[in-house]
């Protein structure tokens, strides 16, 4: 019995067709993940670099102004404490919650992808500050007259709109089925 060589390499060559498929959804949302990743970025090293050379707060309404908060906790500064193993814990977790949002990616549909690219987008922008200044630098101070809200920053408006939509994807397909 003779063994063709052609023929194994052809065999494996369509086993890996077949387990990897990257449609344009799937390059779609890793486009996105970078969009909203960097728009994160750009704006947080312009927002810090513009309170340091400011000295201050920047007021640019009635509503809104600009200061620059180091939130080592997590969303709205929940745990927020100054234990570095707490803050490692908190880190770790959000590292595998970004791996299984990953997955969740791979399997989801197209629209499922888009919705995951904004939370994975704004997920690592938080995670990248994690990890190169030890807090997330939130600067969006949204308030009316003396009330305020937590002060916040794109990435976190990143990953709240992406689960906002996924809610209400969920909640329109329970009813549809």
């Amino acid at each position: 019995m003779k063994i063709d060589v052609q023929e194994i390499k052809f065999v494996r060559y369509k086993m890996l067709q077949n387990k990897i498929k990257v449609n344009k959804f799937d390059i779609i949302s890793l486009f996105l993940i970078l969009i909203f990743f960097g728009i994160d970025r750009i704006l947080k090293i312009n927002v810090i670099k513009k309170i340091q050379s400011e000295q201050g707060d920047i007021f640019l309404n009635d509503f809104i102004n600009i200061t620059l908060n180091w939130n080592r906790g997590i969303a709205f500064g929940l745990f927020s404490l100054d234990t570095s193993f707490l803050y490692h814990s908190i880190s770790a977790v959000i590292l595998l919650i970004i791996i299984y949002l990953i997955y969740l990616m791979v399997i989801s549909d197209n629209f499922g992808k888009i919705i995951i690219s904004f939370i994975l987008g704004g997920a690592l922008g938080n995670v990248y500050d994690r990890l190169t200044y030890f807090a997330v630098p939130d600067f969006i101070d949204f308030h009316i007259g003396n009330i305020h809200w937590f002060t916040f920053n794109f990435a976190d408006i990143f990953i709240s709109l992406g689960i906002f939509v996924m809610v209400i994807k969920e909640l329109i397909l329970k009813k549809n089925t």
